[in-house]
């Protein structure tokens, strides 16, 4: 079969069907390419001439490992070293200051979200580690990170904390990467001890549960609502509220806003960001 198959009108909707009761994810009318381009090498390697047939194939019981490379085909994992500085500079400069001079702190806890290749979590070690050094004592009881994707594979290669140069000069300073990073025998780079241990990487689907994860001091969920409808994303975000601590802090990403729930956040402006507060 050519990678190039065609995608009839139905078969198109039965596969956004699919992604959406998976997933969240919705698809756009306009993104039979993308169901083109990304599934093509499924299809070759499971021989199916037609979308209907691997529609077919996910409906079917016992099909756990083809769900599972289905969705991480189609989940976009574009990601950066610290995307959109003001979320890391509000972190550095305003979060974690006030959470550090608590009274009675217990361990910093915080949440990243459809984590990806682990840049957004290792990012906020980064500044953690940094907040640290310029104030030594902080968060004595501990930190942790708790990252999350639906994707395996991508989560396996965020686990490793390795990455070739041309991924880390996207976003990532020469300062960073010196103090950072260590060179492997391979050529490529990974992350220190120090950055890395303070990271725990788990799968979780944003449709199901999140209380396993527990209690956060801020959560991290950006650049990912905005592949949901609007009925998910607000489901979601109930969700993530749940699992913030009274007056923990919630960080989309620099395209999202939250419109409604004015009951369970606050939004604060931080000049530049805006960030929002549980209730």
């Amino acid at each position: 079969m050519k990678s190039g198959f065609t995608i009839t009108s139905d078969e198109f909707r039965g596969f956004s069907q699919f992604l959406e009761k998976s997933c969240g994810i919705l698809l756009a009318e306009h993104k039979q390419y993308l169901v083109q381009s990304r599934l093509s090498r499924i299809m070759q390697k499971e021989g199916y001439s037609s979308l209907s047939e691997l529609i077919h194939r996910l409906n079917q019981p016992g099909n756990a490992t083809l769900k599972e490379q289905v969705i991480d085909a189609m989940t976009t994992n574009e990601t950066l070293w610290f995307r959109d500085i003001h979320p890391y500079e509000i972190l550095k400069n305003q979060l974690l200051p006030e959470l550090s001079s608590g009274t009675g702190f217990q361990k910093l806890r915080i949440w990243s979200a459809a984590c990806s290749t682990g840049q957004e979590p290792y990012s906020i070690s980064m500044v953690i580690e940094e907040f640290r050094q310029t104030k030594p004592g902080a968060f004595s009881s501990g930190q942790e990170i708790v990252a999350t994707d639906i994707s395996s594979t991508v989560l396996d290669q965020a686990r490793k904390g390795e990455y070739e140069m041309l991924a880390l000069g996207r976003g990532l300073s020469q300062d960073r990467l010196t103090r950072f990073f260590a060179k492997t025998s391979e050529g490529s780079w990974q992350i220190k001890p120090e950055v890395r241990n303070r990271v725990k990487f788990q799968s979780l689907n944003l449709l199901g549960q999140y209380s396993i994860l527990g209690q956060f001091d801020i959560v991290f969920c950006r650049n990912v609502l905005i592949y949901f409808s609007s009925d998910v994303k607000n489901e979601i975000l109930r969700k993530i509220h749940k699992q913030l601590k009274p007056g923990g802090y919630l960080i989309l990403g620099a395209s999202e806003s939250l419109s409604g729930l004015p009951d369970l956040y606050k939004m604060i402006h931080c000049r530049p960001g805006i960030i929002y507060q549980a209730i």
